[in-house]
């Protein structure tokens, strides 16, 4: 288990966050994105009656730990996919990115329910997986991920490439 950093928060965590942050971002309210005002990737949407123009670096980082990370038991999987799937959650939903990672490991050859939960059978089989091998694959499985999701958005909206994607398949192959 990696030592917890001086600010208090696990290695790991530490890791992670500042891959999030670097993804994420300040502060924007962009008119096609569906989480409104965002700062550091916390959204309105998510925190409505939270102050997000005026949330700090530190703010952002205490939800992240307790909302996400505390919550979703990364620190149970190896370090790269920890803080991949990590930063994969806080874009894409826990649930979505749980389902890459699920994906990922049929990839590799172990069999998981693809329930969208990080189970002790997901954990447990990420733990026994090649790291390189299932890295690629959630990061394949993530990828497929945003363009069946830029592909319901443009049937509906009846454009082409959202200002999303670019982006989104960055983040899904960093």
């Amino acid at each position: 288990m990696p030592q917890a950093s001086n600010s208090g928060y696990p290695a790991l965590f530490v890791q992670a966050v500042a891959r999030v942050l670097a993804n994420e971002g300040g502060y924007a309210r962009l008119p096609n994105d569906p989480g409104g005002e965002t700062k550091f990737g916390i959204s309105h949407r998510d925190y409505p009656r939270l102050d997000i123009r005026n949330l700090t670096r530190d703010g952002a980082i205490a939800i992240y730990f307790r909302d996400f990370w505390k919550a979703g038991r990364y620190g149970e999987l190896p370090g790269a996919i920890a803080v991949k799937l990590f930063d994969l959650a806080v874009n894409m939903g826990p649930a979505h990115a749980v389902q890459c990672l699920q994906r990922g490991l049929r990839a590799c050859g172990t069999t998981v329910a693809e329930d969208g939960a990080l189970g002790n059978a997901t954990v447990s089989a990420a733990n026994r997986t090649d790291g390189a091998a299932l890295l690629a694959a959630l990061r394949s499985e993530a990828a497929g991920y945003y363009r069946a999701m830029e592909a319901r958005s443009a049937s509906t909206r009846g454009e082409g490439e959202s200002i999303f994607l670019a982006g989104w398949l960055n983040r899904a192959y960093q």
